[in-house]
């Protein structure tokens, strides 16, 4: 396959260049920002479930009146036998220690940990695709704010051409070789670029200001880009077996680990459930018959175990809904792979149509320039009008800019194949 190689030389650098400003976006954009918020939210919760498994110590204290007094503390039959005196109070104040843990859960805790863990991962692989869109729509601006400065400048350049234009006919009027008719036609031509020019000047400025807001600083000079034509093109299918990698996908993978997860955590309910739960503590009160205060040390062990024989059907819905999501993420991934392919498809032919729009347009401006000259002799020799001249002058300012906006729709359309392969910030 032949090879179309075109360098673009560039002027030296000056103002933002386009990785200072991708840079800067993404270390100060807020959409950024938000995005790292989540990470840093789903490792807080990943330290919560991993924390939850050694239960939890209180410190516990309480005040209860009674209607009729009660003792500090449970009589056990041998108490009462052996006639020992005992505190009575209708107010009882209790302070002590209680902590609890659970000591089986039917695998709920362990995964509700997995869970959090691919929370995390997937959150950080949304940070990465977040970066990619953010670096693409920089790019678009960028690239179609030079595209316009080169048309700028292509304009100028026009107008100074029909500016010596308009003064040899006007010094050929002066001698009576031209006819004034000529010298209107041109100074017409001319108006009418200055106004194309200020066209030019306000969607400059309208693509500065909004890749101003994007980036969150102002951009007012933007450096050049170097821009290297070229045909050649990953094939397709190496292209498809290399997305298999990307965040893209592997979003997806996550989601579907994530709700594999939380099927396996609804059927945790069809398990024993095991507590323990331990207290120690005092309980004070003042004595009703000897208005002293006493306090007894109270302790207790308790194991709870609970199995559900039936909640009618609750927790086997909550589990077929959990494998519907399953089902859905499963879906999705087929779809984004198949949307990727698509893309793919896409942005290759978009980059071969770029780059034979540009090829065609590079010869036409020659063979515009080519004709201009002709009809420049024409002209001065009198044989062709000052329309054909205009006329001649407008096509080659034409072909111009198809060549300066064909050559930065190919880099765009590289931009965008770099965005779907996430490279567009490496």
């Amino acid at each position: 396959m032949k090879k179309l190689l075109i360098a673009c030389l560039c002027i030296p650098l000056f103002g933002s260049s386009l990785n200072e400003l991708i840079g800067y976006a993404i270390n100060n954009s807020n959409i950024i920002k938000k995005a790292k918020t989540q990470v840093e939210l789903s490792k807080l919760k990943q330290k919560e479930s991993r924390q939850s498994r050694f239960g939890k110590l209180d410190l516990v204290a309480s005040y209860n009146h009674y209607n009729i007094e009660r003792t500090l503390a449970p009589l056990p039959p041998s108490a009462m036998k052996s006639g020992k005196y005992i505190v009575t109070s209708k107010n009882i104040y209790s302070v002590g220690l209680n902590y609890s843990v659970p000591l089986f859960t039917g695998f709920a805790q362990t995964q509700d940990i997995k869970i959090q863990d691919i929370a995390k991962s997937l959150a950080s692989a949304k940070v990465s695709l977040t970066k990619e869109e953010l670096a693409y729509n920089i790019k678009s601006l960028y690239t179609s704010a030079l595209s316009l400065q080169d048309m700028l400048s292509a304009q100028n350049s026009y107008i100074r051409a029909l500016k010596e234009l308009n003064k040899q006919i006007s010094y050929e009027v002066k001698l009576g070789k031209k006819a004034q008719i000529d010298q209107i036609k041109a100074q017409a031509d001319t108006e009418e670029a200055i106004a194309n020019k200020e066209a030019i000047k306000a969607n400059i400025d309208i693509l500065k200001a909004s890749l101003s807001a994007i980036v969150g600083k102002r951009v007012t000079k933007l450096a050049p880009i170097k821009i290297r034509v070229t045909k050649s093109l990953p094939s397709v299918n190496s292209l498809v077996r290399k997305s298999a990698s990307l965040n893209k996908v592997r979003v997806k993978d996550l989601t579907i680990a994530k709700s594999n997860q939380l099927i396996k955590k609804s059927q945790a309910k069809n398990y024993p459930q095991v507590n323990l739960n331990i207290y120690a503590g005092k309980n004070y009160a003042e004595d009703i018959n000897k208005d002293k205060w006493s306090s007894e040390n109270l302790s207790q062990i308790s194991l709870n175990v609970k199995y559900n024989i039936t909640d009618f059907g609750a927790s086997n819905a909550k589990i077929e809904q959990a494998k519907v999501a399953n089902l859905q993420a499963k879906l999705d991934r087929a779809q984004t792979i198949l949307e990727l392919k698509r893309d793919i498809i896409k942005a290759r032919a978009q980059i071969r149509a770029s780059f034979a729009t540009y090829s065609a347009s590079l010869k036409r401006y020659k063979l515009t320039k080519k004709a201009q000259s002709i009809e420049e002799v024409r002209y001065q020799n009198s044989i062709s009008t000052i329309n054909d001249l205009l006329l001649a002058k407008a096509k080659t300012m034409l072909a111009r800019a198809k060549v300066i906006d064909s050559k930065y729709n190919y880099k765009k359309s590289r931009y965008y194949l770099d965005y779907i392969m996430e490279k567009g910030i490496n």
